[in-house]
């Protein structure tokens, strides 16, 4: 791929994904590699169920540097490859959709339409939404939005920047496996082990990154700046994952309202750690506002991406 060209297609892919969000009636890679993996879980389960966590690992090294090395090969082609490459970004980035769906489901509550909220936010997220009222309703998108701020954004850019389509892919292959396997129950917890612990290594720098954007986004916007910076690693370092609760911790100290606490997950309670102040609570206006850092944080994200990693990516290629 022609260097000027590598260099500029993470911009590219941004203002796509901006301008347009998801590709929509075109084949979408992430649809592709679920089909892959069901069928990857389906053989393991049939053939080797007492070697799930070794099946896993193979599925998914397999399943990753397949999708990798299809990106690049694809991105290599002649006459085509720079358009190959430029939807490989594009398609791999979600941040307008993110957000689109945020805004959605804050409209419903703000509508008072709170069956309908609980069936848009249930697509958003894995806890059972059937019995959460408008307060739940709005921390459990908070948290949503701004776990996935890093797992939409801030790292498929992270690895398009440093390694192009292949290491975007790579990552994405990873975190569709994680979001399909990556369960802590006896069906999955096996089987998705590796998935999970791979995928947290691949987001560990970009999630911090994620929080410190967000910080200097609340900065500009005269959040909290100071609160967060104070309060996030703590905060982070109580919950199970070694990743998300960087960002849910930035959001919650920044807007002044607390995410975490009791949710169900597959039938079963579990009580999550709180992050931010106590006694904060979402509004109308703190979810739009959530919006609104958000996007300013993935911009913030995406200059100091690519400003740090694509010099270092363009040597590579």
């Amino acid at each position: 791929m022609h260097v000027i060209w590598f260099t500029l297609l993470p911009l590219l892919a941004l203002i796509l994904d901006l301008a347009l969000g998801d590709p929509k009636g075109l084949p979408h890679p992430v649809t592709g590699i679920g089909r892959v993996a069901g069928v990857l879980e389906s053989w393991g389960r049939n053939l080797l169920p007492n070697s799930l966590f070794f099946w896993g690992l193979v599925s998914t090294l397999a399943l990753a540097l397949g999708a990798a090395a299809l990106a690049q090969v694809l991105s290599a082609l002649p006459w085509i490859g720079w358009l190959a490459a430029l939807y490989l970004a594009w398609s791999g980035l979600a941040l307008r959709g993110l957000l689109s769906e945020g805004r959605k489901v804050a409209q419903l509550l703000e509508q008072g339409r709170l069956a309908e909220a609980r069936e848009a936010l249930a697509g958003l997220v894995t806890r059972d939404t059937s019995a959460l009222d408008a307060d739940g309703l709005r921390r459990a998108l908070a948290e949503s939005i701004s776990e996935n701020l890093n797992d939409g954004f801030v790292a498929p850019f992270f690895w398009l920047c440093l390694l192009g389509p292949g290491g975007l892919w790579f990552s994405k292959a990873v975190s569709t496996l994680d979001s399909m396997w990556g369960y802590r129950t006896p069906e999955y917890e096996r089987l998705g082990k590796a998935a999970a612990r791979l995928d947290d290594l691949l987001a560990w720098i970009p999630a911090r990154l994620t929080a410190l954007a967000l910080i200097l986004a609340g900065a500009v916007m005269d959040l909290d700046w100071k609160g967060a910076k104070a309060h996030v690693a703590a905060d982070a370092g109580r919950t199970e994952s070694p990743n998300a609760g960087w960002p849910m911790a930035a959001a919650a100290w920044l807007l002044g309202a607390r995410v975490g606490g009791p949710a169900v997950y597959f039938g079963a309670a579990k009580d999550k750690p709180w992050l931010g102040p106590e006694g904060g609570f979402w509004d109308e206006d703190k979810l739009e506002m959530l919006i609104q850092l958000c996007m300013l944080a993935a911009l913030v994200a995406a200059l100091l991406e690519f400003l740090v990693l694509r010099p270092a990516g363009a040597m590579l290629f």
